[in-house]
């Protein structure tokens, strides 16, 4: 059980930083930087600029994040397509 508990707010990935960071615009026009959650890279979650996802802070530093949650876009929900066969 985590001794204090995690802010999340909304925000637009707004360009995309070396070492699997993002520089995101919260919705109350603070700029994070921000990195990608466990889960998102165990389930290999991509995103890119101009994705709205949920970032979750942390009160001591509200500079920094974590990505925990990529919101459905348009066009992302439409089938796999299979790159490679026997």
């Amino acid at each position: 059980m985590a001794k204090e508990e995690l802010i999340t707010f909304e925000g637009l990935i707004e360009e995309v930083l070396p070492d699997g960071r993002f520089r995101v615009l919260l919705d109350n026009q603070h700029e994070v930087i921000a990195y990608t959650a466990g889960k998102m890279r165990r389930f290999r979650i991509r995103t890119v600029s101009g994705d709205r996802v949920h970032v979750e802070m942390t009160p001591y530093d509200l500079t920094k994040g974590r990505l925990v949650y990529r919101e459905p876009t348009a066009g992302s929900g439409g089938p796999r397509r299979r790159t490679f066969r026997r």
